[in-house]
């Protein structure tokens, strides 16, 4: 009942809730990235949302404009504290994970809960391609923050994290959430694991 009816509604109570402390940091966040090199506010990326769609994940850019795309080799996202792309302002809205508060949107929207698996990015292999560990974090909408993000944070591979995402949706219950929701708070105001270790590609 609670994944299937009551996580839903309490995702939009929550984001109608933090809807205007949402705005509020775009708001004061926007000058600061607008003009350090005049570019757009957010980055819009495609994600892959629950059963493999995809949808437009939104984000404050942290980055400067045109900054080449780089992953680690197991082929996630490289994040680094002295990742010469990422702009001032960036910097301080990734340790503080700000540049995520626009996925408030998302989760009113649908596309997105409150806590679930990060998203993750669009690749060539299909669904029923995929093993069993990776597709389990599929069944359930990707979130803000999540299992894997709330306790490891950028501090484990990315296989590491799928698995740590299917423990998740295989234990989901309103009590898992509430533990998940706490350990973020835990780990933001404790600056832990924010960037990656990995050298890219």
């Amino acid at each position: 009942m609670y994944i299937h009816f009551f996580k839903r509604l309490l995702d939009i109570m929550i984001g109608l809730i933090a809807l205007p402390f949402v705005l509020l940091i775009i708001i004061s966040c926007a000058p600061f990235i607008y003009f350090t090199d005049r570019g757009p506010i957010f980055y819009n990326a495609t994600r892959a949302g629950k059963g493999y769609k995809p949808f437009k994940m939104f984000k404050l850019r942290s980055m400067y404009v045109n900054s080449p795309n780089l992953k680690n080799p197991d082929g996630s996202t490289f994040n680094s504290d002295i990742d010469p792309r990422v702009t001032p302002i960036g910097n301080f809205m990734r340790k503080t994970s700000l540049d995520e508060f626009p996925q408030f949107l998302n989760i009113i929207i649908g596309d997105m809960s409150f806590i679930g698996p990060r998203p993750t990015l669009i690749i060539e292999k299909k669904l029923d391609e995929m093993n069993t560990i990776e597709q389990k974090r599929y069944r359930v909408r990707p979130g803000i923050t999540g299992y894997a993000q709330a306790y490891f944070r950028n501090s484990i591979s990315q296989e590491e994290k799928f698995k740590n995402d299917a423990y998740y949706v295989d234990n989901l219950t309103f009590l898992m959430d509430v533990k998940v929701l706490l350990k973020t708070a835990e780990t933001v105001i404790k600056n832990k694991n924010v960037f990656v270790e990995n050298k890219q590609k």
